[in-house]
């Protein structure tokens, strides 16, 4: 795993070993950020499931303001904080542990840009989907990584899907808040 282009590009990014981690696939990440390669520059990100990180910093190379990462595991955070210092991106990053419900309702910052990658059989995403709502800027999206099993819905409160990508396996969603104007 490695970061793609802007200023880190090629450094090398650990990650979790077994059967619980599940990085997106490099060509995933290279379509999804082909997708927002445009408008990536000076916002803000969030990496919900953070796992290694890889997603947000992927974002802070591009040239996003900040990036902040969620996860729970002890194991992620300290992967997540190894490879922000190897991509020298600390500076931009603001890195938390914890369960995705709890930090979401206590968060007020909102974001440009909100992943959310939880695991696979979880359950979580549509849940998160909800709370992560309040937390989206007004012409932000929010972008879903999810296998071909899990149909999300068309709509979910304020948002609505704007594009979905098939990648083998893997559908990225985008959502965007209805009424939003495109840009």
């Amino acid at each position: 795993m490695r970061v793609i282009t802007g200023t880190a590009r090629g450094k090398k990014l650990i990650t979790a070993e077994g059967m619980d981690v599940r990085p997106t696939p490099e060509r995933v990440k290279e379509a999804m950020f082909s997708a927002i390669q445009f408008d990536i520059e000076g916002r803000t990100f969030l990496d919900l499931f953070a796992g290694s990180g890889q997603m947000g910093i992927e974002a802070l190379s591009r040239g996003a303001e900040k990036a902040v990462f969620v996860d729970q595991s002890p194991i992620s955070v300290d992967n997540i904080n190894r490879n922000l210092k190897n991509t020298e991106l600390t500076d931009k990053a603001k890195v938390i542990r914890g369960d995705y419900t709890a930090v979401l309702l206590g968060m007020t910052e909102k974001f440009d840009y909100v992943f959310l990658d939880p695991p696979y059989a979880s359950g979580f995403l549509e849940k998160a989907l909800k709370l992560v709502q309040k937390n989206v800027k007004e012409h932000g999206i929010i972008i879903c990584e999810h296998p071909k099993e899990v149909a999300l819905p068309d709509e979910v409160d304020e948002f609505t899907v704007k594009k979905q990508y098939r990648y083998g396996k893997v559908y990225i969603t985008f959502y965007t808040r209805k009424g939003a104007l495109d840009e």
